[in-house]
Order: C-alpha cells, then structure tokens, then sequence
C-alpha cells in the first residue's frame, strides 16, 4: 500500500491562536508546515522561524502551495479569508464563529460544496477530552448549566463575549440536545469594550430541556464548568482540568448519600487542539463530514446571532454617564438616596464629635 502524501498547510494569522495551531501542525506527522501568513511581517517571520517554514505577509501568496489552511485571523476576516482558499480549491478549518454573518456564512458553506472541499469550524470544546468521556454519560439532559470566565483579551475587543466565548457552548449544547431553541431569554453588559463582555442566557429547547449558560470576559480567575442533569442523577465536567464526575442514583428517590454512585472516569490526555486538527485531516483524506461542518458551526452563529437581538444591554462608556435601562432606573434612585442618607449621617456623626 502506497504511503500517503503528507498534506501542505499553511496558517493564515501569527497571534496567539494562530500560534498555538503552527506549534501543534510542526509537531505532526502527515504535516508538511509551508508558512505562517500575517500583516504584521515581524511576527509573522518570528513564528515561521521558530517552527521552520515561510512568513508571507499576502494569503494570495500560499496559493498553489498549500492543500489546506487554517484561518486564525479576525472574525471580520473569515468570509474574505474563506472564500479566498475555498474558490482555490483549498481545504479550511475557519475559527469559531465561521463569520460575522450568516450570509457570509452561507456563502463559505456553498463555496466547500461547490468545489467539493472540507470546511471545518474550530469549535475546538468538541475535543475536549472531557467533553468526549462525558459524552458517553450523557443520556436525557433536563437542565445544564456552563460556566465560561477569565480575564479581559483586548483581542477580541471587536466582538461580544457571546461570539467571543459564549459561541463555544452553544455548539455543545446541540451536540448534548437533540431539539431546536423555541425561546432565548438574554441579558448582556460592556464593561471595557464597546461589546457586550458579560452574558447571561436562558435556552428553551422543544424537548423540554432548560440550559443556561453564563460566559465573561471581565473575570480575574478563569473558571470553565459544565452541569448536566438528567432523570438518573447528573455529570460534572471541569473544561479546564479535563475532569469528569458522575453522580447516578442507585434508588428511585434518594434518601442518604449511599443511594448515589459517584464515578470519576478516566479522561485520556490529548491536545484538543491536535485532536480537532487531526480529525480536520481525517476528514480531507476520507471525505468525511467534519465536526462541525459549515453548516454545524452556522447553528451556532446563527443562535448566537439571536441571543444578540434579544439582550436588553446597557454599556458603561470609558466615559460620561452611566446609560441606564428604564427597569433599572429606579433601583439606580433609590441607591442614590439611601448613599445621601448615608452620607449625611456620617455627616452628623462627624460634627457630634
């Protein structure tokens, strides 16, 4: 059997997620790593350097060769960068969200059919190896609940936290739900960017399943929790330490601790990162469906999209006066008068002395 021909890649961003994506392709076998593109010429020769192939500084220049690419730039990006390689019969896997619209995304899921190419979505918490093991214990969600939060990326400055962070549960919970969305409750608020960086959503799925998920990018400590429960107890899955924790009753209804079975199942240790780029592979030398496809990785867009209709945000500008919505105009008086209570009663206690 003829051994297979390595693939050509070519990485088209040099900053910290298009970095961690050449240092994960040079390590590879099956890899030929061609270049690192990126406007900014010095990091792009920096990170070529340092894993042993070409900086470019124009996408135009890997064309002829490269078999496939990974897209890492900004969003706004994607659809340009897309169809770019997609029109020259190059495989993709685009970053999470595939692009800022779904007219752009339609447009990258009919370019890959037309020219019969893999496009992939890096929605990378699919590898997760967690998210994988935990997989195998989730049965009949009724309620979930996902935690995302770290500190504020300056980066991702251009986006909300939704499309940002919040986008990569979403793309879980309809791989965990097999049911549509039939009601999105949402509340957002900008703290440093002009864009919503706290979010907090309430999805309704027509099975009856409730999941609500909280994401920020205004955190100190960065945090990444999953709880799902079901009829016959629930799983706990920890995103960032790959740990998983099962918790089934043993007893129709629950009366001490020993009614309850907890299992810690053991998590394999693999690089999401290398696992989705290996599967991104796979995909291009069989033909097979990628997880997600365009068409997967748009439902998430598309949700996303609509949870940001739905917020009722209020910004707090760098800044002037803090804009408040009308539920909250009252709340926000009635503090002011009780801080003037306060303040003159330490007022007068001051001048008894």
């Amino acid at each position: 059997m003829a051994e297979e021909k390595n693939i050509r890649f070519g990485v088209i961003g040099a900053g910290k997620i298009g970095t961690f994506h050449t240092r994960t392709l040079a390590k590879m076998k099956g890899v030929t790593l061609v270049g690192v593109c990126d406007p900014d010429q010095m990091r792009a020769q920096k990170l070529a350097w340092e894993h042993n192939c070409t900086p470019y500084t124009h996408p135009e220049e890997l064309l002829g060769q490269v078999d496939a690419v990974i897209i890492a730039a900004p969003t706004p990006l994607h659809h340009k960068l897309g169809m770019l390689f997609l029109e020259n019969g190059i495989h993709t896997l685009v970053e999470k969200p595939i692009a800022v619209t779904m007219e752009e995304a339609r447009d990258l899921i009919q370019a890959a059919k037309k020219h019969d190419l893999i496009l992939q979505v890096g929605h990378v918490e699919r590898f997760n190896p967690a998210v994988v093991e935990a997989r195998n214990y989730i049965k009949d969600p009724r309620f979930i609940t996902i935690t995302r939060q770290g500190p504020y990326d300056g980066r991702m400055a251009h986006i909300s936290v939704v499309l940002d962070l919040m986008i990569h549960d979403l793309d879980l919970l309809y791989t965990l739900i097999p049911s549509e969305v039939i009601n999105v409750e949402a509340v957002g608020l900008s703290v440093f960017s002009p864009h919503e960086d706290i979010a907090n959503v309430r999805l309704h799925f027509e099975n009856g399943a409730v999941a609500d998920i909280t994401a920020s990018r205004a955190s100190f400590e960065r945090a990444r929790f999953m709880h799902v429960f079901q009829p016959d107890g629930y799983v706990s899955v920890d995103f960032m330490n790959a740990r998983v924790k099962t918790y089934r009753k043993e007893k129709p209804v629950v009366n001490a601790m020993s009614d309850l079975t907890v299992n810690y199942p053991k998590v394999e240790k693999q690089l999401p990162i290398t696992s989705e780029i290996l599967h991104f592979m796979d995909c291009i030398r069989t033909a097979k469906t990628p997880a997600p496809s365009g068409e997967k990785g748009s439902k998430a867009l598309d949700l996303a999209l609509h949870i940001l209709e739905k917020m009722n945000r209020f910004d707090i500008p760098k800044t002037g006066h803090l804009h408040t919505p009308k539920p909250l105009q009252t709340l926000t008086t009635v503090a002011r008068a009780a801080q003037t209570v306060f303040d003159e009663a330490v007022g007068k206690l001051k001048g008894d002395k």
